[in-house]
């Protein structure tokens, strides 16, 4: 049977979640959620704040451990791994609040993340000055990262996380805080990542922006999936509208 495969032809699924369970206390976070995603995708996940959305990636990355449920990557379970063995293997994230070395260049900010792939420096630098192209700051490669600007700073994140060559990247609100040009900015990148072959899961609270990203999207409330589907087809989902979207949001939408 060839790689990536499943019995009878289909093909596997690239990141599969079964069951995925996860409590602090009280709080029930995420509760049985399942989803999958193929080569390639582009995956929306959204909900309101506190639906669980950062639980799922703390859990598929490694940070946290699942109460019950099942991560598979490329066919292999995932579960129990440690974050930088889950990274080896091709996943990667960005984070919400961007923190990177500030007194460090952003081509030293890179090449840290380059090391993960290639232990000898020359080849870590040469990589890290690829991506920090890629991502459109090469003018500012030499700048310390705690001079660069929030919409820098983000692209230096996603800079970060390509530098670790991901399969999967899993981006955790890229565009919170940027301006509407910002914005465009960082969809244009995001879809030139995904075109080159990057499958992508990301959080976004621009409706906008995720809409027109998405193959995809799951929604989120209360850690519990209300939906999933096509974006035209979430947007008019009438669970979907009442624990998110709002009637504001579909009254405005463009037809």
């Amino acid at each position: 049977m060839a790689a990536g495969t499943q019995a009878g032809g289909s093909p596997a699924a690239l990141l599969e979640v079964r069951g995925l369970s996860k409590r602090f206390g009280g709080l029930q976070a995420v509760s049985d959620l399942s989803l999958a995603m193929a080569e390639g995708e582009m995956l929306g996940l959204i909900g309101p704040n506190g639906a669980g959305k950062t639980t799922v990636f703390n859990l598929v990355s490694g940070f946290l451990r699942p109460d019950a449920g099942e991560i598979r990557f490329r066919g292999q379970s995932i579960v129990g791994l440690k974050p930088h063995a889950i990274c080896r293997q091709g996943l990667a994230r960005t984070f919400q609040l961007v923190r990177p070395f500030p007194h460090l260049s952003v081509l030293d900010n890179v090449k840290v993340a380059a090391l993960t792939r290639h232990a000898r420096t020359p080849e870590a630098r040469a990589r890290a000055r690829a991506v920090v192209e890629r991502v459109g700051l090469a003018p500012r490669a030499d700048v310390a990262a705690g001079r660069l600007t929030l919409a820098e700073r983000k692209c230096l994140e996603l800079a970060r996380a390509l530098a670790t060559e991901p399969t999967l990247l899993l981006l955790d609100e890229v565009m919170a805080g940027l301006n509407a040009t910002e914005t465009e900015g960082i969809v244009r990148l995001i879809t030139r990542i995904n075109e080159s072959g990057v499958s992508m899961l990301l959080i976004e609270h621009n409706m906008r922006a995720v809409m027109a990203l998405s193959h995809r999207i799951v929604v989120l409330s209360f850690g519990e999936k209300i939906a999933e589907g096509t974006p035209s087809a979430v947007a008019s989902d009438a669970r979907v509208i009442e624990a998110y979207l709002g009637e504001e949001y579909v009254h405005a939408a463009p037809a």
